[in-house]
């Protein structure tokens, strides 16, 4: 049976609505929602777009849940085609309550007036520093294994990481703090962008890689009761969508 234009516009805008809810990551693990299977329903016919998520606990921290639902809602609201949004979390505690401050898009500190006293930018930039320290690592990590020396680290500039997932994810967290991503700049820079001097490369790295195996360690544990929880596909909002 061939495909109306109806259905194949609604496919094409929810193929746009997919990719732009895997842009949004948990601002703790630092991995897009859709790759966590956070995403249970991603529903689109012709402009109106429904998105439900859900996490690995019903008591997932408040702030986390919050930004990450107002997070996906605005990836997808800035849409061309998208007429109308509706993202809802589920299964969680608060969900009525964040539900309703992202629909109205009141904010953290509004939804939480008796709770919160500002809102959570202190905190994804927090989540970014340690998201940038962790891609550091894996990209430094990488020139370890192509033959650089560690010594020799503190003078290489972000173009002597070759094109690899480990470099498109540097810059993409350097990008997120603001920092340079000229490919003369250098590689090894604190969350600031000031230099690492040479005789600290090793201690940075040491503490690097302490934050990348507890940001591994933690997504692979939210993975696991997450499916626990669920006992459902891998990827559940792609196999879920009518």
């Amino acid at each position: 049976m061939t495909a109306t234009s109806e259905q194949l516009t609604d496919t094409r805008l929810r193929d746009a609505v997919w990719a732009a809810l895997a842009r949004v990551v948990d601002p703790e693990l630092d991995q897009p929602i859709t790759d966590l299977g956070f995403v249970r329903l991603c529903e689109v016919r012709g402009g109106d777009v429904g998105v439900r998520l859900r996490l690995p606990t019903a008591f997932c921290a408040p702030n986390f849940a919050y930004l990450m639902t107002a997070d996906a809602y605005e990836a997808v609201a800035g849409l061309p085609g998208v007429e109308s949004v509706d993202v809802r979390l589920e299964d969680h505690h608060d969900a009525e309550q964040i539900n309703a401050g992202v629909a109205a898009q009141a904010g953290f500190a509004d939804t939480y007036a008796t709770e919160a006293n500002a809102e959570l930018d202190e905190l994804r930039r927090t989540f970014r520093r340690k998201a940038h320290t962790a891609c550091l690592e894996r990209a430094c990590r990488r020139l370890l294994a192509d033959g650089w020396q560690i010594e020799g680290l503190a003078d290489l500039s972000l173009g002597d990481v070759p094109a690899s997932p480990e470099q498109s994810g540097l810059l993409r967290r350097r990008a997120d703090l603001g920092l340079s991503t000229s490919p003369d700049s250098l590689l090894l820079v604190d969350d600031e962008g000031n230099p690492v001097p040479a005789e600290q490369v090793s201690l940075r790295l040491r503490f690097a890689q302490a934050v990348r195996v507890s940001i591994d360690g933690n997504a692979h544990f939210c993975r696991g009761l997450l499916a626990t929880r669920y006992r459902e596909t891998e990827h559940p909002g792609e196999e879920d969508t009518p």
